[in-house]
């Protein structure tokens, strides 16, 4: 099972940005990010295919948010602009086979980073 490591969270304002890392131990065809506020279930964010031909975000943040990768490293990046108080959460890395925006379908995980963004 390929491992996943998030980094790159942190404490900002608003209107700020923010660039989280997702490193991986091997390939997968599909990575995503999803995020969890507090109290709220996760949600998906965004996802990426393994070369970078496919992507799809959550409503809520297109336009703000871009999701890429760099396969030379197995990283895959969300570059996070225009951050809102709404965008707090832990911010959370998936891999899987297929494209899906169901947590339950994803079958590698890494522990998470957190997301601070204050008014």
């Amino acid at each position: 099972q390929v491992q996943l490591v998030e980094s790159g969270g942190g404490s900002v304002q608003a209107g700020d940005s923010l660039r989280l890392s997702c490193s991986a131990s091997g390939r997968t065809f599909v990575r995503s990010w999803f995020r969890q506020a507090p109290g709220k279930d996760r949600e998906f964010v965004a996802f990426i295919a393994w070369n970078g031909a496919t992507t799809y975000y959550a409503e809520s943040v297109e336009g703000r948010f871009t999701i890429s990768e760099d396969n030379a490293k197995n990283t895959v990046y969300l570059q996070m602009n225009s951050l809102k108080p709404e965008d707090t959460a832990i911010y959370y890395c998936a891999g899987g086979t297929h494209y899906s925006l169901k947590e339950s379908e994803y079958i590698s995980w890494g522990q998470g980073t957190q997301v601070t963004v204050s008014a």
